[in-house]
């Protein structure tokens, strides 16, 4: 049978990221001491009162459908969530709660944009981004940064690359996968010149709670009425909340952006997981003092890694003031990143993601989201693969 198949399908990239943790996780099962950096999960448990509540509501009966756009509790509970930490007033009707962060992202491109949009994604970039423009029939127009600007797109280079056609700028900050966080000032710039082109802002927050340093997360929605017109927030429990598996993403929307995600949604997936989203409410509304401590280990292990990747030679790496992810420089080692994260692995025993993946060659990605042990193994491992290469 010759089975054909679309060209939406058949133009999309598979995940490498997923790839290289699964791979990974292969070699782990077979035996082999593995250090994985692959994969952005945090490596803490989901807090207990939020598996409670999702418990309860499994013995409750509570399994059914329930509204697309998510249950009413959990939508206010967003709603209240972003006033009380972004000072943004969006009723429960503007909140669509979906399978996850990366379901929220894909919902938010099908519904603004078409067969001929173009939409600007500053590289280096989460790896869905450009595929998710893809299958929705428009083009991605990337906008090439480097260490030397901490991967921060510029107003000149954003405002240059902004035509008739421009439906969307995707504004990811703090960044997968540089850990790059854009100051108020900088995001105020960017999203002026959206308002002044008409351009709509999808604002990728879902990082907001892991910065470090005293640094602020900023939401390009809250410096206006005319900015929040043109923004869309796309958040998810994943990062801040250990929740990576419930899949529960969040969009924050003008009231007609939310109605047709609803109805796109109505379409696709249906709701998200009923007991998961009751777990949604407890992780929103309950305690949140289990990031303190979260984010004093983060802080430590990436001061750990940075420092032990910049005394590596041939390798740079610029500091990250969010999420938990590093992503050094190893262009003056000869290998393209695809190679350098091939020979590391079958060599080194160590997964890293190839910056190529991006958008960026001459980068790889390190998750510092694992143990302060796992960390000093597998840097140590990296250094010693580095060292065979500098020869």
């Amino acid at each position: 049978m010759n089975y054909k198949i679309s060209k939406r399908a058949a133009s999309l990239t598979p995940s490498i990221t997923l790839a290289i943790d699964s791979k990974a996780k292969q070699m782990k099962a077979d035996g082999i001491d593995v250090v994985g950096f692959g994969v952005g999960e945090p490596d803490f448990d989901t807090p207990q009162h939020i598996k409670d509540a999702a418990i309860k509501a499994i013995n409750e009966g509570f399994t059914k459908y329930t509204p697309s756009s998510g249950i009413p509790e959990l939508r206010q509970a967003a709603s209240d969530k972003f006033k009380r930490d972004n000072g943004l007033t969006y009723k429960p009707s503007q909140i669509i709660i979906s399978c996850g962060g990366k379901h929220s992202c894909c919902n938010v491109i099908q519904a603004t944009c078409e067969a001929g949009d173009e939409v600007i994604i500053p590289a280096p970039y989460w790896l869905s981004y450009p595929e998710m423009v893809t299958l929705a029939e428009a083009k991605p127009v990337i906008l090439q940064t480097s260490d030397k600007t901490e991967f921060k797109v510029t107003p000149e280079q954003l405002r240059a690359a902004i035509t008739p056609r421009t439906r969307l700028f995707i504004l990811n900050s703090p960044s997968n996968p540089t850990g790059s966080l854009y100051t108020r000032e900088e995001i105020k710039a960017l999203g002026d010149i959206c308002v002044e082109k008409g351009v709509l802002i999808m604002s990728d927050e879902i990082y907001e709670k892991l910065v470090y340093d005293g640094a602020e997360h900023v939401s390009v929605a809250s410096f206006s009425p005319k900015h929040y017109e043109h923004t869309i927030i796309v958040h998810g429990l994943a990062k801040a909340y250990s929740m990576t598996g419930w899949r529960i993403g969040i969009t924050a929307a003008p009231e007609p952006i939310a109605k047709a995600i609803d109805a796109i949604q109505s379409h696709s997936t249906s709701n998200a997981t009923s007991f998961a989203q009751k777990g949604g409410v407890a992780a929103l509304n309950g305690p949140q003092d289990h990031l303190k401590g979260w984010l004093a280990e983060y802080a430590k292990r990436r001061a750990y890694a940075w420092e032990k990747l910049n005394s590596i030679p041939g390798i740079s790496c610029v500091n990250a003031k969010g999420a938990f992810y590093l992503f050094p420089n190893i262009s003056k080692l000869g290998l393209k990143s695809m190679d350098f994260c091939a020979k590391l692995l079958e060599q080194e025993k160590v997964a890293a993601v190839p910056g190529v993946a991006f958008g960026a060659d001459e980068y790889m990605r390190i998750s510092y989201a694992t143990s302060m042990e796992n960390l000093k193994k597998g840097l140590e491992r990296i250094e010693k693969f580095a060292k065979t290469l500098s020869k």
